[in-house]
């Protein structure tokens, strides 16, 4: 486990073998502090974490990593002087420069520590997904380690690295983009073998910008591959495929096309049973029925295959682990008071998971209710995308709610499409569609609830939920 020494070390380049406090796990939510913690104390744009280590200690927080002066209360180490160490009594503060570089440092530092084999995950759509399969494919053999939730950032991924020991045997880590250089960054401290790239869409372009910006971004990730590495790409995106060119690692091609690899052909969406497909390399053919829900999942399964194929295990191990696959997309489906069954995809949204939720709609049966929210952060492709949207929509739904400014284009389109204008709605808040929605729901409807989180669905299906 992670001591006191290990992070003077990394910090200050000292080894102080006496400093042998163990530090149970590292944490930036006070709240969230065990006995033995480390609380790395960072500064946001509206919370400041030195106001929170006091209550870290309370919790039992052993250590602060602080970057200002914490006040007289609290016992300092100062690693920004220059001198011999003393070290003080715990719980005590650690003085350093910057605490989210010291943080990261310490990452490093600790992850070159261990052997472990780390597959590198990203993309616009299903880096989550993804990373859930794989991990859960992998540990068919090895102990693996993943990110916990959507800590794939600058500061999640440094957490999770701290959580590295030597029992695991690989780590599956989900690297999400928004800046030049920031997955190359998180590939110098992961330093990923196996690097996964799911697809470029236009998710998050109002920060990260065009789609051609958005694949060089994601493409730091096959160029920091090794050698002997091995870049698992989608063949069926137009922006990934030419990344085969950018590493010096050997490439494995996955997708709908028999150019590919690895492909899948003949595939059925068997509704929230799951689908089937042929899965095909080089002469094998396999035929698959998976739990995944929705047609689209198959790229899930394909990557998961893929980077199974790329470490070496075997078909069984492969085929056993989609097949006894326990994880799903972030949509759940739930049953309303009345029996109405409630598809919760409200964690966020971007065109390319709204067209595969409403896929996935469009393969249940009963009368088909699409509840569809603004879809944030497109940047140029916000008329675009949700047009995309609406029109994919008129063709699925039976009925079509629309919520928000940008619901409006939505719902445009969608009239445009030829669907029915009495058989829309437009609505400005959550409150308007779950009313609306109590007056119409019988047994047999379907409903997809799809928004960006910003829009605070979920409070939909909450109140639609049975037993709620």
């Amino acid at each position: 486990m992670l001591k006191l020494s290990d992070v003077l070390e990394a910090i200050s380049g000292q080894k102080i073998p006496q400093a042998s406090l163990v530090i149970s796990e590292a944490v930036i939510d006070s709240r969230q502090a065990i006995p033995a913690a480390l609380f790395v104390a960072l500064r946001g744009e509206r919370v400041d974490g030195h106001d929170y280590i006091a209550d870290a200690f309370q919790r039992g927080a052993s250590l602060a990593l602080v970057d200002r002066d914490p006040g007289a209360d609290f016992r300092v180490l100062d690693l920004t002087a220059p001198g011999e160490i003393s070290l003080p009594q715990p719980p005590f503060c650690l003085k350093v420069a910057d605490s989210l570089t010291a943080l990261q440092t310490i990452a490093k530092f600790w992850r070159a520590k261990f052997p472990v084999k780390v597959i590198g995950i990203t993309g616009s759509v299903g880096k989550s997904s993804t990373k859930e399969v794989v991990a859960e494919l992998l540990s068919m053999r090895y102990r693996t380690l993943k990110n916990l939730g959507n800590l794939n950032n600058e500061i999640g991924l440094p957490l999770t690295l701290l959580r590295l020991s030597a029992g695991y045997q690989r780590a599956v880590l989900e690297m999400g983009f928004y800046v030049p250089g920031e997955i190359a960054f998180l590939c110098e401290l992961a330093r990923p073998s196996i690097g996964v790239v799911t697809n470029i869409g236009t998710v998050h372009a109002e920060r990260a910008g065009s789609q051609e910006e958005i694949a060089r971004g994601k493409s730091e990730l096959v160029q920091s591959l090794p050698a002997d590495g091995v870049a698992v790409l989608n063949y069926d995106d137009p922006f990934v495929r030419p990344m085969a060119e950018q590493t010096n690692a050997k490439v494995l091609f996955y997708g709908l096309d028999p150019a590919a690899h690895l492909w899948a052909d003949e595939i059925n969406g068997l509704g929230l049973k799951g689908i089937s497909f042929n899965l095909h390399y080089r002469r094998e053919v396999i035929r698959m029925r998976i739990p995944l829900i929705g047609r689209h999942s198959v790229h899930t399964a394909l990557r998961a295959a893929a980077v199974g194929l790329a470490d070496g295990l075997s078909w069984s191990e492969i085929v056993t682990g989609l097949q006894s696959s326990q994880n799903q997309l972030r949509l759940m489906a739930v049953r309303s008071e009345n029996g109405a069954l409630l598809l919760d995809d409200t964690y966020n949204a971007s065109p390319e998971s709204t067209l595969a939720a409403l896929n996935l709609l469009e393969e249940l049966e009963g009368r088909k209710i699409a509840v569809l929210g603004d879809m944030l952060e497109l940047g140029q492709y916000e008329r675009q995308g949700h047009e995309m949207v609406g029109a994919r929509a008129a063709v699925v739904a039976d009925q079509l709610i629309a919520l928000g400014e940008r619901g409006k284009i939505i719902l445009e389109a969608a009239l445009r499409s030829g669907f029915p204008k009495n058989r829309t709605l437009w609505v400005e808040s959550v409150e308007s569609a779950t009313e609306h929605l109590r007056k119409i729901l019988s047994e047999k409807d379907v409903v997809l609830v799809k928004g960006s989180h910003g829009m605070r669905m979920d409070r939909i299906i909450t109140a639609l939920e049975a037993g709620s």
